[in-house]
């Protein structure tokens, strides 16, 4: 029986880098709804504009399949709407067939991981999922469920320092130019609002993980990025911070 699974995340660049985690499982990019399993069909939208909205971005998840596993993994497109969008999602299909709920967000703000894990179980006990004891944790429930804070569920952070540790070994020269061109830069010359989004608690590591996606990928999305180059390989599938992910999702996939 094939095992749904649903996994919501903060933005497009985590949902890529999940994707990018799931392809060890031999997992295939549903790309034309004729293919999609019927049980997903709910979850994508019939008409345009979204609300009415037209420059609002059409919230279809990402569907992986193969011969065990179908998961969808939905942008939520901001960490306040996490538990809303599995709340609409979980309204629209048959929630008693779901395997496993998964959340993935990070914390980079002022709240500390616990803080934020806090937070979100607040907000989840209205959906009467199965709440994880600990952050990192996949109930063993059915549904499972689990909440994975980025970069390591302990400290503060996004998913730009899992890419900086990536770009360690995979892209040492273009790291290194990328810190020296955002350090070396004249920000007198600049204005505060020029400043507002570098000046951020992750701005810094955001534009250095830009520049490297804008060499290995010149006029494209650092979601691109991630699905082409080699953020994501064997190598730095040893890293702490990838491994953990990866073991979460093992875990929320029911393989261990």
């Amino acid at each position: 029986m094939v095992k749904y699974c649903y996994i919501v995340a903060e933005g497009p660049q985590d949902i890529e880098f999940l994707i990018r985690l799931l392809k060890f499982y031999n997992l295939r990019r549903v790309t034309r709804l004729s293919a999609l399993d019927p049980f997903w069909e709910p979850l994508v939208p019939k008409t345009f504009p979204v609300d009415d909205d037209l420059m609002k971005r059409v919230p279809v998840p990402t569907f992986l399949e193969n011969s065990e596993l179908s998961i969808a993994l939905h942008s939520a497109v901001g960490i306040t709407r996490l538990a809303n969008t599995v709340e609409e999602s979980l309204a629209l299909i048959s929630s008693a067939e779901i395997f496993s709920v998964g959340f993935v967000l990070d914390a980079d703000s002022n709240e500390t991981p616990s803080a934020r894990f806090n937070a979100l179980i607040n907000e989840i006990q209205s959906i009467a999922l199965p709440l994880p004891s600990a952050l990192g944790k996949v109930t063993n429930t059915s549904p499972r469920c689990g909440i994975f804070i980025m970069p390591n569920n302990l400290v503060a952070g996004t998913l730009e320092d899992i890419l900086l540790e990536c770009a360690k070994l995979n892209y040492p020269d273009l790291l290194q130019l990328a810190l020296n061109y955002v350090s070396s830069i004249d920000q007198s010359q600049l204005s505060k609002d020029d400043l507002r989004e570098l000046n951020k608690p992750s701005g810094k590591n955001k534009a250095v993980i830009s520049i490297i996606s804008s060499i290995l990928k010149p006029g494209r999305t650092l979601q691109v990025s991630i699905q082409d180059n080699r953020w994501i390989d064997e190598t730095t599938l040893m890293i702490e911070s990838v491994n953990l992910v990866k073991t979460f999702l093992d875990e929320i996939l029911g393989i261990v």
